[in-house]
């Protein structure tokens, strides 16, 4: 399967997916995501009808950036939450990952991903995934045995990923020191409130 191209809203950073085939499409509503849209300012071109976030579950490790990495941010909504990465020349959200650069994971954000070619179904797939429900705004279909399905399959992948190594391949940390390679703004408990 071909790469799936990367980029933010203006253009200043680019990339791709590797073995894009390997990853999972899902829709997260929990209210950190939405929250991440709002502090970006960007809820109507992240958040579908009900305040969720769509997502490309995969590996650090197949995320490549050819230009602009020096325009990444990271914040966190607080202090012992996940990192939200986005693009500072514009507030595109790139992805989310767990503090620790050994659980090699992302949450891509489907806004820095969106091509005409390939697209998102024929590089990924349909959404398999739904999760954190209780926050939607609305109802929404539920997906247990998909679910359940993709959280095996992801985990599998972590879990290789861990055991192997390969954890260290990641443009987002220092494969050395486990450093985030921008130090995350962590929000306060008055700019969180507000969030919410």
């Amino acid at each position: 399967m071909n790469d799936h191209p990367l980029r933010c809203r203006c253009g200043t950073v680019k990339g791709f997916v590797t073995r894009p085939g390997a990853a999972t499409r899902a829709i997260c509503y929990c209210k950190d995501c939405q929250a991440f849209a709002r502090f970006l300012g960007r809820t109507d071109a992240v958040l579908d009808v009900n305040g969720g976030t769509p997502i490309v579950a995969t590996l650090p490790g197949g995320v490549h950036f050819t230009q602009g990495i020096e325009s990444l941010r990271c914040m966190s909504l607080s202090p012992r939450g996940l990192l939200r990465w986005y693009a500072g020349c514009c507030n595109t959200p790139i992805g989310n990952t767990p503090r620790n650069y050994r659980m090699p994971y992302i949450g891509l954000v489907e806004t820095c991903l969106h091509s005409d070619s390939p697209t998102l179904q024929q590089s990924f797939g349909p959404v398999r995934m739904v999760v954190n429900t209780g926050s939607s705004r609305g109802p929404v279909p539920t997906m247990p045995l998909g679910t359940l399905l993709s959280l095996v399959r992801v985990m599998g992948a972590v879990i290789g990923a861990r055991l192997s190594g390969a954890y260290r391949r990641t443009p987002l940390y220092d494969p050395a020191t486990g450093v985030p390679r921008v130090a995350p703004r962590e929000l306060t408990l008055t700019e969180r409130r507000d969030l919410y």
